[in-house]
């Protein structure tokens, strides 16, 4: 073994020098840009970005308005099928309630239909977790080690297709639109394909490979909360059906916040709706299945336009009016400040 006496420099000995070698990299002499604030760069670029903002901000919040849609809460009017499905027991009863409005100026273009929830979290983080995304691929998985439970499997076993807290809680209140004519009631085409998103209907989403779609479920049973299994969410169209219902993507993409709206069908533009939805009276049919008393919640129906910013939330573009807004404001306060200072340098040369 050396003597550590061994590593230490023998007298008359350099030491070796511990400061980087005398290069333009390491000695940080390599050519760069260095912006000059000047007070009339710094107060163009604050009027420039507050010009921007205010006038992206103004078409936005003029776009967003433009916007046609009309919105009924119908919490309280379905008050009696609301109390029926208090009781968990009524769960395979059915109740029908329908709502009457009226349209007093023709809606142009194409119309969404949405459906609101008021008060009910979404963003809770046990919530957002609770599901198998290799489920959902259609993966054969061991889904009693995911985040499914409570919601995996029942008491003697069965697991449950699609598992987890948000698929249980899927929407699944049934919405048709009537058109009340003098001599008919006409019902609005509604299609219900098309709505979700290209990039969860074809890559996140995925029905068990099988040659029959009830066989792929085959050994598994619905959520609790379900009143028919997966494999029948469409009866009249077998491709929207299982994991790839349109319905049950839009509903697995949660919300951030309490009060939120999920598309649920688009008015097909035929025969009399070929120009949107005219003016009269119309009615919602509603088959009233998702309770929201117990978490005092509202839930409302919407018909609406869309503009090339979206729907009718002014959010972004009063965000952009706020941040040109204080850009100006800023640039204004800097001009002031840089007068005053002149006026005292001027004064005090003169003197």
């Amino acid at each position: 073994m050396k003597n550590k006496t061994s590593f230490l420099p023998r007298e008359g000995e350099a030491q070796p020098s511990r400061c980087p070698d005398n290069t333009a990299f390491k000695q940080q002499r390599l050519p760069a840009w260095k912006p000059q604030l000047t007070i009339a760069s710094v107060l163009s670029s604050f009027f420039l970005t507050g010009a921007f903002c205010l006038t992206v901000g103004v078409c936005l919040v003029l776009s967003a308005n433009s916007v046609r849609e009309i919105q009924v809460d119908y919490s309280d009017k379905c008050s009696d099928c609301s109390k029926l499905r208090e009781n968990s027991s009524n769960w395979n009863k059915e109740c029908h309630c329908s709502v009457n409005f009226t349209l007093k100026e023709d809606i142009l273009g194409d119309v969404f239909m949405y459906y609101g929830l008021q008060n009910f979290y979404q963003n809770h983080r046990r919530y957002v977790i609770s599901r198998s995304d290799a489920q959902l691929l259609g993966r054969n998985v061991n889904i009693e080690r995911s985040y499914c439970a409570p919601f995996s499997t029942y008491r003697n076993g069965t697991p449950m297709a699609p598992c987890g807290a948000i698929a249980n809680s899927m929407f699944n209140d049934t919405i048709d639109l009537f058109y009340n004519r003098k001599s008919s009631v006409i019902q609005v085409p509604l299609l219900k394909t098309g709505n979700s998103w290209w990039t969860d209907k074809n890559v996140k989403f995925r029905n068990p490979e099988s040659y029959n779609l009830s066989s792929a479920f085959a050994g598994t049973a619905r959520p609790p909360y379900w009143q028919k299994p997966a494999y029948l969410l469409d009866e009249e169209d077998e491709r929207n059906n299982g994991y790839v219902n349109d319905d049950f993507i839009i509903w697995m993409r949660v919300s951030a916040f309490a009060t939120f709206r999920n598309l649920y069908r688009r008015v097909r533009r035929v025969q009399h709706f070929a120009a949107g939805l005219p003016a009269g009276n119309y009615t919602f049919q509603i088959s009233y299945n998702f309770p929201v008393t117990k978490f005092k919640g509202r839930k409302h129906v919407i018909l609406s336009t869309v503009v090339w910013s979206g729907g009718s939330n002014p959010f972004l573009g009063i965000a952009y009016l706020v941040s040109g807004t204080a850009a100006t404001l800023t640039g204004f306060v800097i001009t002031g400040i840089h007068l005053k200072l002149r006026k005292k340098k001027t004064y005090f040369q003169k003197q």
